[in-house]
């Protein structure tokens, strides 16, 4: 049986070697005019906090640092965290998007040496979309294990008209992000990854009817012959998570994918993200859950079936992180 708790499939996490390094990875936010504060930080203590204080029982922790050493070294930290509270946290590989061969070498590393409960990927990693044909060989990959993806926007990426990019922006990049991918056939040629789009998956619910009805007409660019049939399977097989973006994308996101499809993020951990900000999102999950008429804490265990392992842990352990 699966877990009974909510799972937290969004939970960022940082690192850094000294207090200098926090303090200029906060004035280049600001920069981008992201004003973060200067007492933001993060560590487990906080979440472990958090998962307390809103009856979460795990979080799966991902964080897509700009560089190859310092990506890796984020998934070695992971992994350390989920040594110490295997049942309270999991993690998401990252992977370096815009280097197929150093993603390739990375799978390899979170299956031998990480053990990984899924991959984290940012939807545009140095100017590289998931859609690049070079990434194919990476999810034929990711393929052959049945693994489940994690597309996060890059919320780092420079302002537009004055305000951060977390605002809106990266609701529309996961936006054009996925629709490349569907016109790849990206999703129907990788069946066996699960592909889970956050933050509702931006603004694509809302589009969604008008890619399916005018998509495959004849004066769209359609190399692949999609048709309408084609775009709505695709879309069909999306899986998204509902961090920040409940109470007005959480309805049409399920009218897209299916309740069933859509997963529990708290988007725990940076600096756009508060405790009340927090608990807002989940009392609009309940609330909508009500409206579309699902059993309250449907979303919250949704995930579970996507990360066997992760729930393997809370079945053979306790909450306080101890395994049995």
């Amino acid at each position: 049986m699966a877990p009974t708790g909510w799972l937290d499939i969004h939970t960022h996490f940082f690192t850094w070697p000294d207090d200098s390094e926090r303090v200029t990875a906060i004035q280049g936010m600001r920069e981008a005019q992201f004003m973060v504060p200067d007492s933001w930080k993060w560590d487990v203590d906080d979440s472990l906090n958090y998962q307390d204080e809103a009856g979460v029982q795990m979080q799966l922790l991902s964080n897509l640092p700009q560089t190859l050493d310092k990506l890796r070294a984020a998934n070695d930290y992971a992994a350390s965290v989920i040594r110490k509270h295997p049942t309270r946290f999991g993690m998401l590989c990252a992977l370096p998007t815009d280097q197929p061969e150093e993603c390739l070498k990375e799978i390899e590393r979170s299956q031998s040496e990480l053990h990984a409960d899924g991959f984290a990927v940012s939807a545009v990693y140095k100017d590289v979309m998931l859609s690049d044909p070079r990434l194919d060989p990476v999810w034929s990959k990711l393929n052959e294990v049945g693994a489940t993806v994690f597309s996060h926007p890059n919320a780092y990426a420079p302002p537009r008209d004055g305000r951060p990019a977390p605002l809106i922006e990266v609701a529309f990049e996961t936006a054009r992000v996925a629709v490349d991918m569907i016109y790849r056939k990206i999703f129907t040629r990788y069946p066996n990854i699960n592909f889970v789009f956050s933050h509702c998956g931006g603004v694509l619910p809302m589009l969604s009817g008008r890619l399916e009805l005018l998509g495959a007409e004849p004066w769209v660019p359609n190399p692949e012959k999609l048709t309408r049939e084609d775009i709505h399977e695709q879309l069909g097989k999306l899986w998204v998570d509902c961090a920040a973006t409940a109470s007005t994308g959480l309805q049409p996101a399920a009218k897209m994918v299916g309740s069933e499809h859509v997963v529990y993020g708290a988007d725990c951990g940076v600096p756009c993200s508060t405790h009340e900000t927090m608990e807002s999102n989940r009392r609009a999950v309940m609330q909508v859950e009500k409206e579309i008429g699902v059993k309250e804490g449907t979303v919250g265990r949704n995930g579970w079936k996507l990360f066997p392992s992760a729930a393997k842990r809370v079945e053979a352990g306790d909450m306080n992180g101890t395994m049995s």
